[in-house]
Formats: C-alpha cells, structure tokens, sequence
C-alpha cells in the first residue's frame, strides 16, 4: 500500500467537459476536407491522442507531417470559435482543488494538448493556479497512450508514480497511466465505466467525490494494474471515404 501524495488530471473532458465540442470541430473539418467519418467514435477510440496523430488515422495513404499540422491547426480553430462562449470548469472542479490543496495534495496536469490549447483553458478559467506541474504535447516526445506524459508530470512533482493517482476521461488516457505505474479514476463525461479497464473509481463529475474519499480508497490499493495492451491492438480504422459530392 502507498500513500497518495498527488493527484494527475489530463485536461479535456476532465477538468472541463469540451469533448462534445470537440467532436463537432472534427466533423466540421472532415465536411471541409470530403472525407466520411463519425467524429464521435473518432474520439471515443482515441481520445487522449495529440490531435495530429487522431488525424492521422484516418487515411489510406500516409499524410506529410505538414499536411497533418495544418489539419489539426484548422481544427482547433474551429474548436476554439465553436467553445469560445462556453468555457466553464467542470461542476464541483474548483472547490475539490482546493480541498485537494488544503488536505497537502500536491496537483499536476498532463494532457495531449499543445501550450496555447492549455492556457485557452486553464488561463482564461484561472485554474492553473492550482496546479504544481503542468505537462502537455510541447513537454513529451511521445503523447498518450504512451506513459511519457504522466511519468513527467510525477518527475517534476518528485515523486514516485505509486504515490499518484490520475483522473482521466480516456480509454488511451488509462492505458498511458497504467503504463506509467499509476491507478486511475474513470470521469465519465463521454464513456461509461464499463469502456475502462480497472478503474478505482467512476465519476460523472467533482461534485460526486473529494480528496478524502480518494485518499481512502488509494489506501486500501495494491499495485497499479498492468495495462491491457489490447487496448492499443487492432485501433486501425478502415480508410475514410472521400465525398465526391
């Protein structure tokens, strides 16, 4: 058993719950570009992902790393115009933080998004300030579902990923923290708790949990599972039509 001594967020459909909008800013883009696709299932499969390597599923023939960075810049365009009057902390967020602040809890953030995409949310809401390590795309060669994100963010926290227990959204967002060595809480803001692989918990949102009931349940906690690599099997998606319309 160990103690719990921080708590890792990943940011969209965490601490805010945007993931909605962003699958609408998907389906918008693949109408621009002709392509066929159900931006909903996109996100469910890979949510979690850098943007650019989401988008990079989608073609038969492989895209020049330019052609994917324009991709996914007119996404968050698009994202950002479609979200721009309804950014608000998920329900109940701020006063867990500062309960989480106040029980000694140190607090980090890793997420697939790049730094601007991260201060569009934590600096227009004033929610950085609770965070001790923010970690995002810019910081980490490789994005969720590999473990890089996470293990940085305890790095910089100094300390070990058993002491860490991260909140995700995902399923690539659990498979990257299981990887890193840590226990995961499901937030259920686009999946149901049966999508996750063993979660310590599910919520739909802050208002249904505080710090002290999180610092229970990681008390009576083993190891962190290891993670299902099935989860990142067979992710392919068959080649999306374009619409000649």
């Amino acid at each position: 058993m160990a103690d719990l001594q921080a708590l890792i967020f990943d940011m969209d459909g965490v601490i805010v719950d945007n993931t909605p909008v962003q699958a609408r800013a998907f389906q918008l883009l693949f109408r621009d570009l002709g392509l066929k696709a159900d931006a909903q299932d996109l996100l469910r499969r890979f949510n979690g992902m850098p943007a650019t390597e989401i988008l990079e599923q989608l073609f038969d023939e492989p895209k020049s790393k330019e052609d994917l960075k324009k991709y996914a810049d007119q996404r968050e365009f698009l994202y950002r115009t479609l979200y721009w009057e309804e950014r608000q902390p998920a329900p109940g967020l701020v006063e867990f933080l500062e309960a989480a602040r106040a029980a000694g809890l140190k607090i980090g953030l890793g997420s697939g998004s790049v730094n601007d995409t991260l201060s569009y949310i934590l600096d227009h809401l004033n929610l950085r300030r609770f965070f001790d390590v923010v970690v995002g795309a810019d910081d980490v060669d490789a994005g969720k579902p590999h473990p890089e994100t996470y293990a940085a963010v305890a790095e910089k926290l100094g300390l070990a990923a058993k002491n860490c227990l991260v909140l995700e959204d995902a399923i690539l967002g659990e498979h990257a923290a299981h990887k890193a060595g840590m226990h995961c809480v499901a937030v259920l803001t686009t999946l149901v708790e049966a999508d996750f692989q063993t979660p310590v918990l599910a919520i739909k949102d802050f208002t249904e949990v505080t710090p002290e009931h999180l610092r229970e349940l990681f008390s009576q906690l083993g190891e962190a599972p290891k993670a299902d690599d099935a989860v990142t099997k067979d992710q392919d998606l068959q080649p999306v039509e374009e619409d000649k319309k």
